[in-house]
């Protein structure tokens, strides 16, 4: 058992290799290909959304610069700006890496 001297919270040392495995996973587009901080990627499924504009974005939209994030909502890993409807987080299972 692990303690912090600081609040006294306790943990197992077996807690901090998985929470290290999984945060060391890559994060893969919808055909395998790692993805990483700066890339461009291309929407494969259009995309409903929510909120004041509504619309969709639709398939084959290039998004770039994207940036990976930890702490996105859901299953959602992927901060970009779409052209169109300006900064979302978008899952990383509806982009393709372009080249």
């Amino acid at each position: 058992m692990l303690v912090c001297p600081m609040c006294g919270h306790e943990w197992s040392a077996d807690d901090t290799d998985a929470s290290a495995a999984e945060a060391a996973a890559p994060v893969v587009d919808a055909v395998g290909n790692v993805l990483a901080d700066g890339d461009t990627v291309t929407i494969v499924k259009d995309l409903k959304v929510k909120g004041a504009g509504g619309g969709a974005v639709k398939v084959g939209t290039k998004v770039r610069g994207i940036r990976l994030i930890d702490d996105g909502v859901g299953d959602h890993d992927i901060d970009a700006t779409v052209p169109g409807f300006g900064r979302m987080q978008l899952k990383s299972s509806v982009v393709k890496k372009s080249l």
